[in-house]
C-alpha cells in the first residue's frame, strides 16, 4: 500500500472531525465558527486549499482549544504538500488531545513525507498504542520501516498485521519486500509462492515472486512468472521491458526485440525500450533500422546523450559522416553537462577519427 492510499484512509475522517465545535463557546461565536468550518470544508471539496487554510486559521481566532481545527489545518497543509507545517499542526492537535490515534497516524504520515523516518516510526507506534486493532497504523509503520531499511522490524510488523487480518494483501507485499531486501531469496520464494497462489490475480505479488527467482539466479522461473504477469496486466509496459531484458541476457535477441516493441505499443515514450531496440539493430548491423530507432530516442529524450551517441555510430556505418559528426557533437555537449568524463573522452576520440 502506498502513502497516497493510506492518506485517503485518514484524511476524510480528519476533515469530518474538523467541524466539531468546543462546547464552551458562546452561541454567536459557535455559529460563526460553524460557518467558517463549513466554508473550509467546501473549499477543500473544491480543491481550493489556500482559501480553506484561511478559513481554518480564522476559526482558530475563535477557538484555539479545539484540537480538530488544528487537525483540519494539518490536512490542508498536507494537501498543499507542506508536510513539515502539517506535522506541526498535528502536534498542536495532539497537545490538546493526546490519546487520539488518528492524530498520531496523521502526524506519522506527515513526518514520513517530510523525510523524518525515525520520528514517523515513533508516531506510528503511538497510533498503534491508542488503536491497536487498526490495521492501517501497522501498514504505515511497515512502509516507513522499509524506507528506513529496518527490515527485521518490518517483518515483525507483518506478523503483527497477520494476527489482525490474515488475508491482508498489503501486508504480504510488505513481507515480500522485506525478505528480498534482506536477500533471503529462498524464504521469499516460498512465502511469495504461497501468497501468489492465494491471490493469483495480484500483479504486485507476482512481480515480487519473479524478482525473487531472478535474484536467486533462477532466470527461467522468473521469466515464466513475468510472462504470467504480462497476461494479467497487459497495460504495464515495464513488464514487457523486464521480460525483454531477460531474453537478451539469454541471447534471444529476436524474441527480446518483440517484447520491446510491445512495450512501445503500450507506452510509446518508453525510453529504455526505444534505446534497446536501437542497440539490437546496431548489433545486428541493421544500420538503417538503428538510425530510425535512435532518432526516435532523441525525440523522446532530447537531453539524454546516449541517443545522439549511438545515432552517430549508426550514421557513420552508413557513410553519413557529416550527420554523424553533428550527432556526436550534440552528445559531447550533453555528456559535458553531466560531467561524464569517460564518455566525453570516448566521443572526442570518435570525432578525432
Amino acid at each position: 500500500m502506498t502513502f497516497r492510499k493510506l492518506s485517503r484512509l485518514f484524511f476524510g475522517t480528519t476533515l469530518a472531525l474538523a467541524i466539531t465545535i468546543s462546547p464552551a463557546l458562546a452561541q454567536s461565536s459557535s455559529e460563526k465558527l460553524n460557518d467558517l468550518l463549513r466554508e473550509g470544508r467546501d473549499y477543500v471539496e473544491n480543491n481550493n486549499y489556500q482559501q480553506a487554510l484561511l478559513a481554518y486559521e480564522q476559526a482558530l481566532t475563535l477557538d484555539r482549544g479545539n484540537s480538530k481545527i488544528f487537525s483540519g489545518i494539518g490536512y490542508v497543509q498536507a494537501q498543499l504538500g507542506n508536510y513539515p507545517k502539517a506535522a506541526k499542526a498535528y502536534q498542536r492537535a495532539i497537545l490538546l488531545e493526546p490519546d487520539n490515534s488518528e492524530f498520531y497516524y496523521a502526524l506519522a504520515y506527515s513526518l514520513a513525507k517530510s523525510g523524518d523516518n525515525a520520528s514517523a516510526i515513533e508516531a506510528y507506534e503511538l497510533a498503534i498504542k491508542f488503536a491497536p486493532q487498526d490495521v492501517k497504523n501497522y501498514i504505515g509503520l511497515g512502509i516507513v520501516l522499509l524506507r528506513a531499511k529496518e527490515y527485521d522490524r518490518a517483518i515483525d510488523t507483518y506478523y503483527r498485521i497477520l494476527t489482525l487480518d490474515p488475508k491482508n494483501s498489503d501486508a504480504k507485499q510488505l513481507m515480500g519486500t522485506a525478505l528480498l531486501q534482506k536477500q533471503r531469496y529462498a524464504e521469499a520464494i516460498e512465502f511469495l509462492e504461497k501468497a501468489a497462489s492465494q491471490e493469483p490475480d495480484n500483479v504486485l505479488l507476482q512481480v515480487q515472486l519473479a524478482n525473487a527467482f531472478i535474484l536467486k539466479g533462477d532466470i527461467s522461473s522468473g521469466l515464466s512468472v513475468l510472462q504470467k504477469v504480462q497476461k494479467l496486466d497487459p497495460s504495464d509496459y515495464k513488464v514487457y521491458v523486464r521480460i525483454a531484458k531477460i531474453l537478451q541476457s539469454q541471447g534471444k535477441g529476436a524474441e527480446a526485440l518483440d517484447f520491446y516493441q510491445q512495450a512501445l505499443k503500450v507506452e510509446p515514450n518508453a525510453i529504455q525500450a526505444q534505446q534497446e531496440i536501437g542497440n539490437i539493430f546496431l548489433r545486428q548491423q541493421e544500420y538503417m533500422k538503428a538510425i530510425i530507432a535512435y532518432r526516435r530516442l532523441t525525440q523522446i529524450a532530447p537531453q539524454e546523450p546516449t541517443g545522439y551517441h549511438y545515432l552517430g555510430i549508426a550514421l557513420k556505418a552508413r557513410g553519413r559522416e557529416e550527420e554523424a559528426i553533428a550527432s556526436w557533437q550534440k552528445a559531447l555537449e550533453l555528456y559535458r553537462a553531466q560531467s561524464n568524463n569517460t564518455k566525453v573522452q570516448e566521443i572526442t576520440l570518435l570525432l578525432e577519427q
